[in-house]
């Protein structure tokens, strides 16, 4: 064994001492009552360090394993009963150890250690002393790794200075405080010291006192008077030393931004008047400070924040309009944009906007529009209005901003074209106006055509004629149309030109609806004027055509034949006209089945592949039998109903309706309250009493068609009535008459207004009627003489009265006729019944005669 000098108070040497004598152990004996022994116990090394165990057994055993940290570990046998363990370069693992044990595999005794492994230390690093008021010294380090175990505390550091010969131990591990003499000492050399129980580190630094001060963090910064472009920031710093000058650093921020910096110096207090600054905007100021005599640090920042007063907007809002026709008046939508938080000095309260008639001068029309509003819509006439626009806040309002409208709405035509889209935007161009222009305007929509329009518009210069218009609510597949407008010197819009364009084209997303008509055995037309190409995703180039036609058949002259994506071939004609919507598919085969199918494209291709629509052909001459079928059933459905509609009319004329006498109004006037059962009769049941002839005497001779026997008008100059008498024999007087009147044969008829009796003298003896009795014989006699005497009887010669056989003489004799008859009563006429004509009652009357009466009936036979 020997030894070494190891005390920072006493230089190294570098000299050992003499080796001891060596003295000689048994091992055996050191193991006391253990079978197994492990050392060396608790060893302390450093991270990195190579480190022997040995372990001696009681019994010679080949049979036992050292782990390390549960690693089998091999090591050395020097005797039967010690085995050695070299472990090299050993690592930090935990603060209380690393674990190392042997154990034999009978018995399983166990012993072991535990190896306390250090982290190296490390020489302090960035070690530096100042001082912030010329009393005391600060001075910082970087300790590096912390090497406290369970077995040794952390290191610790002592500060040395060399000149005055004093050190003080350091209670923290990265700072330590130095009391500056009052003898007046500006040099200082001082030598950090730090050590474990392994080893020792140590740096030194040789300084100037004055050369190292570092001010403190100034106070109570605040800002005065202030403005809406200026205000002034006040401070106070800690003295250093005799009221020693500071130099101080003021520096103006916005949104994090530093946009003004400045330097003062002061001893205790310190102003200073920013200007230049923006109206109704949050500032932040700070300040700090560094020793003027020796620069060495700045002292940490004060901040403190302020907000400038409003002022008036300083810029007029960007306004436009739009025109349009509501219910035959223009309307403009004045829209505006918000002014910038630069311009509009504080928070826009309204808007006026003020209309003014330059055609016919009136009092000026304000509206006032609240904030946040940026648009409004006004109703003008045919004339002309100069439209001013003014942003209010709370100090005052915004230069005017103008534009001038007429009643026109402006649509007139104008050039169209494309522009095309690029990732930054749309390049839109135009051609240069004259030079009364003094701006353009290019106005366009955000969001898709199908969507309400959110107006934008770019106001540019005079002399620009083109510009990229970029959005961040651009989608690829949506159409955007632009206008360009110019302004004039009267600051009128006039439209220039039109564009549209994608920003990306796409494949058309649908397919036309299309209508097949004019079907022919040879051809048939397909429509889709229904179909809109400005809603598409891209502009329309034009048309494929697909046909498949029957199986063997070719394609035909201006088809191609091409494969669809399932493999099926099909021919395919293409139209290159997007404003062609019909097509004509000819040179077919009749009575034939094909399919066909319609779909647009784009520059990048074509639309959906959708299902096919079948067709059959028809026969070649079924469309000539249509042309004559279809005719002929719309003219019998004509003729139909043209029947129903005037059926009753039809009726009417052809087969009217037979009247039914119980259904008649003549009932009532013929009951009486002597026969109040009174009903119409049947004809057969009953046979009338007297049938009244009379004749009209005409002023020319008349010719009887059958005998052509003249009368001259002497020979009727008295009329012959025929009465139709009661035979009733308890009949007692007069009565209600019934004369039925039918003014196709009697004409004369018409002068009477009632029917009576008058006196007759009968002529004929009653045996000359004899077969007439009975009705049967009565009827049959009447049938024969009409049919004879139908040609001898002029029409309008003989008038025939029909008598109610209720109408009575006065007296109760059947045989005789009053003489004086009674008034005639009113009489119900039913003017429908057939005239019997005279042949068929009575012989022609006798010239002396004035009337002649026949009974047909016996006694006791009448009507009931």
């Amino acid at each position: 064994m020997r030894s070494v000098v190891d005390d920072s108070r006493i230089p190294e040497s570098g000299f050992w001492s003499n080796w001891s004598s060596w003295e000689e152990a048994d091992a055996q004996n050191l193991l006391g009552h253990d079978p197994l022994f492990v050392f060396p116990k608790d060893k302390l090394v450093e991270e990195g360090s190579n480190v022997t165990i040995c372990y001696v057994s009681r019994i010679h055993q080949d049979n036992i394993s050292c782990y390390l940290e549960g690693v089998q570990i091999h090591g050395e046998q020097l005797d039967r009963s010690v085995t050695a363990f070299e472990l090299k370069n050993v690592s930090f693992i935990r603060k209380k150890g690393t674990n190392v044990f042997c154990k034999m595999e009978q018995g399983g005794v166990l012993g072991g250690i535990v190896l306390f492994v250090s982290k190296v230390l490390q020489e302090p690093k960035d070690f530096s002393c100042e001082t912030q008021d010329l009393k005391t010294l600060t001075c910082t380090w970087d300790p590096g790794s912390d090497t406290g175990l369970t077995k040794q505390p952390s290191q610790s550091y002592t500060l040395f200075e060399s000149f005055s010969g004093k050190r003080t131990l350091c209670k923290h591990r990265n700072w330590c405080n130095w009391q500056v003499a009052q003898d007046s000492q500006e040099t200082y050399n001082f030598t950090l010291l730090a050590e474990n129980y392994l080893r020792k580190r140590s740096v030194s630094i040789l300084f100037n006192l004055t050369q190292r001060v570092h001010p403190m963090t100034p106070y109570n910064l605040f800002p005065k008077n202030v403005g809406a472009t200026n205000a002034t920031m006040t401070w106070k710093v800690h003295s250093i030393g005799n009221n020693s000058t500071l130099l101080c650093q003021l520096e103006l921020l916005t949104e994090e931004k530093v946009i003004q910096q400045h330097n003062v110096s002061i001893k205790v207090n310190g102003e200073y008047l920013l200007s230049e600054l923006e109206p109704d905007t949050e500032y932040v100021a700070r300040v700090r400070c560094a020793y003027t005599k020796h620069f060495w640090k700045w002292s940490e920042f004060i901040s403190q924040k302020f907000n400038t007063a409003e002022a008036a907007p300083s810029e007029a809002p960007d306004v436009w309009r739009n025109m349009k026709m509501v219910s035959g008046h223009p309307t403009v939508s004045l829209f505006w944009k918000p002014l910038s938080k630069v311009h509009a000095n504080g928070k826009i309260l309204f808007y006026n906007v003020t209309v003014e008639n330059l055609d016919k001068p009136s009092r000026l029309e304000v509206l006032s529009i609240p904030a946040p509003a940026r648009s409004t819509e006004l109703t003008l006439d045919q004339c002309s209005y100069q439209i001013h626009v003014t942003a209010h806040n709370s100090v005052g309002p915004s230069p005017a901003s103008v534009i001038v409208v007429s009643g026109d709405p402006g649509n007139e035509e104008v050039e169209k074209g494309r522009v095309n889209g690029t990732e930054d935007g749309f390049s839109v161009s135009w051609k240069p106006q004259s030079g009364d222009a003094t701006g353009y305007v290019v106005e366009w929509c955000d969001g898709p055509q199908d969507l309400p329009c959110v107006l934008q518009w770019k106001n540019l210069g005079p002399n620009t004629t083109s510009t990229v218009i970029s959005s961040g609510a651009f989608r690829p597949g949506v159409r955007y149309n632009f206008r360009i407008y110019g302004i004039s010197t009267k600051r009128m819009a006039h439209l220039l030109e039109k564009k549209a364009g994608y920003l990306e084209e796409l494949a058309p997303s649908d397919n036309p609806q299309v209508v097949m008509s004019n079907l022919t055995s040879h051809s048939f037309t397909l429509s889709w004027k229904d179909y809109s190409t400005e809603s598409q995703p891209g502009f329309i180039q034009g048309y494929h055509v697909y046909l498949k036609p029957k199986a063997g058949e070719q394609c035909h002259q201006a088809f191609e034949k091409t494969v669809l994506p399932e493999d099926s071939v099909c021919c395919k004609y293409t139209i290159d006209n997007p404003e062609q919507k019909t097509f004509v598919v000819e040179n077919l085969q009749p009575e034939s089945v094909y399919e066909f199918f319609v779909t647009p494209y784009t520059s990048v291709g074509e639309g959906p592949l959708d299902a096919f629509t079948k067709v059959t052909t028809p026969d070649e001459y079924s469309h000539i039998l249509i042309r004559i079928i279809l005719p002929m059933v719309f003219c019998v459905l004509i003729v139909m109903i043209i029947c129903y509609l005037k059926s009753q009319w039809l009726k009417e004329k052809c087969y009217p309706d037979i009247p039914d006498p119980y259904k008649s109004s003549v009932l009532s006037l013929i009951k009486s309250k002597e026969n109040p059962h009174l009903t119409i009769m049947n004809v057969n049941d009953c046979v009338p009493d007297a049938i009244e002839v009379i004749n009209k005497p005409e002023g020319s001779k008349i010719q009887f068609l059958g005998t052509r026997k003249s009368l001259t008008e002497t020979e009727f100059t008295k009329p012959a009535y025929l009465y139709l008498l009661p035979t009733e024999k308890n009949y007692s007087g007069p009565g209600p008459c019934i004369c039925f009147e039918n003014f196709t044969y009697n004409q004369a008829a018409s002068d009477f207004a009632s029917c009576g009796h008058f006196p007759v003298t009968p002529q004929a003896p009653p045996p000359q009627l004899g077969p007439l009795t009975s009705p049967e014989n009565l009827l049959k006699a009447l049938e024969q003489n009409y049919m004879n005497s139908l040609g001898e009887i002029p029409a309008g010669e003989a008038n025939l009265n029909y008598v109610s056989q209720l109408a009575s003489p006065t007296s109760g004799d059947k045989d005789s006729l009053p003489t004086n008859p009674p008034e005639p009563a009113l009489c119900s006429e039913y003017k429908m019944q057939m005239a019997i004509p005279l042949g068929l009652a009575s012989a022609p009357p006798r010239e002396n005669s004035s009337l002649s009466s026949t009974t047909l009936l016996g006694q006791g036979e009448h009507c009931s």
